[in-house]
């Protein structure tokens, strides 16, 4: 399979399920998201994504080692829900690949959709918090766009008063989900939040969680844990953005998210 192997760990009926792409974009919002759905649905994992190419890790968490991209699988109401997790970027030889083996595991199994939470990239310092993220006037994170792989998608976005996101580029693994969805008639859904590039923005993945929630879950999922967490970044930062070097203090601004 191109390198890349999705390897089953438990059997799931997964016919019919809605699929989320957590692999780190800008800010980490797609990570964020599939970390968070995790934990709030009680997925359990299913199986893991092996390449030789993928990096020597092992993320261990509560005293219990995990691989580098697990997948979860579980129900929501009516709903089945996969969420592929990721804490690092696959390097760019391997993202076609990648996107390959994920789409034909998702033909193979007949599931329904895939949706690709990402970040916007926007350029600005911490020190704009209360005008661009922090404030009653926050504008980082409160929007969301989307754009579909096919008319069924597109139809999705516009009953759920998702505005479409019309010029611009895509790029990394959502871009080839997205196309491949062209190509196999795939439903595939790219949803877009701003996002800072340079930390992880728990308030963009806020915002794209209450839209995945729109599409599919319809739980009113509580967004207030990302919120909290997106405050206490904001706060470190403030810190390390005094300081000289912020690339050096870049790995303590991602302790914060993932410990």
């Amino acid at each position: 399979m191109n390198g890349v192997e999705i390897v089953k760990i438990k059997e799931k009926d997964i016919q019919g399920a809605y699929v989320i792409d957590g692999f780190p974009s800008v800010g980490l919002v797609g990570s964020i998201v599939a970390n968070y759905l995790v934990a709030f649905l009680k997925l359990e994992q299913i199986a893991v994504v092996e390449s030789m190419s993928f990096p020597a890790v092992s993320l261990v968490r509560g005293g219990v080692p995990h691989s580098p991209v697990r997948v979860y699988a579980g129900e929501r109401g009516e709903d089945k829900i996969v969420v592929f997790v990721s804490e690092f970027q696959p390097p760019a030889n391997l993202i076609k690949p990648l996107a390959a083996a994920i789409m034909d595991w998702v033909r193979d199994h007949q599931c329904k959709m895939i949706i690709s939470p990402e970040g916007a990239i926007v350029q600005a310092e911490p020190g704009q918090a209360d005008q661009m993220g922090g404030g009653p006037g926050s504008t980082v994170g409160s929007k969301v766009w989307g754009i579909g792989s096919t008319k069924r998608a597109m139809e999705l976005l516009k009953e759920n008063d998702i505005p479409v996101f019309e010029n611009g580029v895509i790029v990394g693994l959502a871009s080839v989900l997205l196309n491949e969805g062209v190509n196999r008639d795939i439903d595939v859904i790219i949803l877009l939040s701003e996002a800072h590039a340079e930390y992880p923005d728990a308030r963009a993945a806020a915002t794209v969680t209450s839209a995945i929630d729109k599409i599919l879950l319809h739980t009113d999922l509580d967004t207030k844990p990302l919120i909290d967490e997106a405050a206490v970044i904001e706060e470190g930062l403030k810190d390390v953005y005094k300081r000289a070097g912020k690339k050096d203090e870049l790995a303590k601004i991602r302790s914060i998210m993932y410990g």
